[in-house]
């Protein structure tokens, strides 16, 4: 039988532990575990999450791939209050917001939430902001304005909303408020107003992706549109490959991930975002519009949408990854 040697020219090295910074196909055996090891490089990819129990879209997520919480959302017209949260695996039932709503923002971490926004019905958006502590759901500050289906982005004691439908004429703004953990104050204004996109990162580094800068169909994609947040102004980011509505965003103005989305039809495709520019990864397994997204742009995850509200996908970047080798 013949030796590794044999086959690849070279020896296998005897190591008492893993090397630093191995390359990619490099092989070593540690004499500590005794184990034959190699170098690999596992390619990104969406895999199946656990159901959520209720299935809906237009609702705010915040969180990490392993602890995240959704709130409120629809389908259609139904407004909801029901809030569930996530552990990596399954969703169980939470606490209920206040104001039962659908087209709402949130922002924060799964025992530090913030919701703010939406509608209680057709048309018509609400000021209410609820403050979330992993179980029960308070009152905070009123947005100064009525809004529905704005981004939101940061954390529960500086969050940031943008953008999003105020009602009447029920056209999109390009309003910013800043929130301080007690109430809202105005920021910069959006470059371009729109509604129905997504946005993550913190509040002074946020990054507003797609959505659409008109009233007609929600189906209609306005451009591809991105813009970033220092705190103070917006600035053009690098163009989404499509133009796309409804589509869902995760991780931070430098590193971030979006999917899915709707241009007349549920979309599937997934794109990576360096500061600059988008590349193409792994697409949704399943195509759907109005997907939220929350975690990173290395462990994101996929939360409802439409034509499958109970869906959930998470998200694992391409990373090398030291694998041992057994006997088959």
């Amino acid at each position: 039988m013949s030796t590794y040697y044999q086959i690849f020219g070279g020896k296998v090295n005897a190591v008492s532990s893993d090397p630093a910074n191995p390359v990619k196909g490099q092989v070593w055996f540690n004499t500590t575990s005794a184990a034959m090891k190699y170098q690999s490089f596992n390619a990104a990819a969406w895999a199946s999450g656990g159901n959520l129990g209720t299935g809906r879209y237009s609702r705010a997520t915040f969180g990490t791939q392993t602890a995240s919480a959704i709130c409120g959302g629809g389908p259609g017209g139904a407004t909801f209050n029901s809030t569930e949260l996530y552990d990596g695996t399954s969703w169980t039932s939470s606490g209920t917001l206040n104001t039962a709503r659908r087209g709402l923002a949130g922002a924060g971490i799964q025992t530090s939430g913030l919701a703010f926004g939406g509608t209680t019905g057709f048309g018509g958006g609400t000021s209410a902001t609820e403050e979330f502590n992993g179980s029960t759901w308070s009152n905070g500050g009123n947005l100064p304005q009525g809004i529905r289906q704005q981004f939101g982005a940061g954390t529960q004691t500086s969050g940031l909303a943008c953008g999003g439908f105020l009602d009447p004429p029920s056209a999109p703004i390009n309003n910013t408020f800043e929130y301080d953990g007690t109430s809202w104050s105005s920021g910069g204004n959006m470059g371009t107003g729109r509604t129905d996109g997504q946005a993550c990162g913190t509040q002074t580094a946020t990054l507003a992706v797609g959505g659409r800068d008109s009233s007609t169909s929600s189906a209609t994609p306005p451009s591809n549109n991105v813009e970033e947040y220092d705190g103070t102004s917006w600035s053009a980011g690098g163009g989404l490959p499509i133009a796309m509505n409804a589509i869902g965003t995760c991780g931070t103005q430098t590193a971030a991930l979006d999917f899915g989305g709707n241009t007349g039809g549920a979309q599937s495709a997934s794109n990576l975002y360096d500061g600059t520019s988008w590349t193409a990864t792994t697409s949704l397994s399943t195509a759907r519009g109005y997907a939220s997204g929350c975690g990173t742009q290395t462990a994101g995850l996929a939360v409802g949408g439409s034509p499958s509200p109970t869906a959930t996908e998470e998200f694992t970047g391409a990373a090398a990854t030291t694998k041992t080798i057994t006997a088959s």
